[in-house]
């Protein structure tokens, strides 16, 4: 049976599993599902249309479910959908989506959001990412896996930031950021590529350098994007890891950090 602080409110109609760990002064609503082995720490939040995954950590004062912030929102059931292993950090805020997009806010396994982070409504967050101290995300952002922003970046509304990219601290980001690119500044411009992290993530030193030698293409050639989508193009037929950069490249979206 899941074990529930005496001061803990938690409807009865909340799906809890046996395991559960609910702290002093948190609240569930009746409209939540929570997995296996997570834990809410005291004085969280979890309400609205939410289900949470197994092993999820939920530390104090932590919001998760709320309605949008958006003037649009009219009460609809929008969602809130969390999956597996990550962790929550103090006071982290997290939004349900709204009936103008996909009606749900999506988390993926494994993310660690640290103090103070905000995801807005509608967003989808894949895996493995990192969001630093006060890191925020507008509505209808789509982070995907192996992200990092630093502390205080803030993101616009439905920029994209693209797998193994990062944004440095204090970074505002106003368009796409590609796959493996690092972004800085106000507005983000492109910095350099994340070797880091791709070493980290296990790419080979190969791989990295093909990397780098799209980055020159893409930042430094002096080409249009047009002509260096070309180029990639071709790279990519030698070495496979750059396919991401040139499925990213075909889509349009916000433009990309330049």
């Amino acid at each position: 049976m899941a074990r529930i602080h005496p001061s803990a409110v938690v409807d009865p109609a909340a799906r809890l599993a046996d395991d559960v760990e609910v702290g002093p002064f948190a609240v569930v609503g009746p409209h939540v599902a929570i997995g296996p082995g997570t834990v809410i720490g005291p004085h969280a939040v979890v309400t609205g249309h939410t289900t949470l995954g197994a092993r999820n950590r939920v530390f104090q004062f932590t919001s998760i479910g709320e309605i949008p912030q958006d003037r649009k929102y009219g009460g609809e059931p929008t969602r809130t959908s969390i999956g597996d292993d990550n962790v929550f950090r103090e006071f982290v805020s997290i939004h349900a989506g709204t009936a103008q997009d996909r009606g749900v806010t999506s988390i993926g396994d494994g993310n660690w959001l640290l103090g103070y982070v905000h995801i807005a409504h509608d967003c989808v967050v894949g895996n493995r990412t990192t969001f630093s101290n006060n890191s925020q995300l507008a509505g209808h952002v789509v982070v995907d896996d192996w992200v990092v922003l630093g502390g205080f970046a803030g993101v616009h509304q439905f920029c994209r930031l693209v797998e193994h990219s990062m944004a440095a601290a204090g970074s505002i980001v106003l368009q796409d950021i590609p796959p493996f690119v690092t972004a800085a500044g106000y507005p983000a411009k492109a910095a350099g590529t994340n070797n880091e992290g791709l070493r980290r993530r296990g790419f080979t030193p190969e791989q990295i350098l093909a990397v780098r030698r799209a980055y020159k293409v893409l930042y430094r050639g002096g080409h249009s994007l047009d002509d260096a989508k070309l180029k990639l193009a071709d790279m990519a037929r030698d070495e496979p890891a750059l396919a991401p950069l040139v499925a990213f490249l075909a889509v349009p979206g916000r433009g990309i950090v330049r």
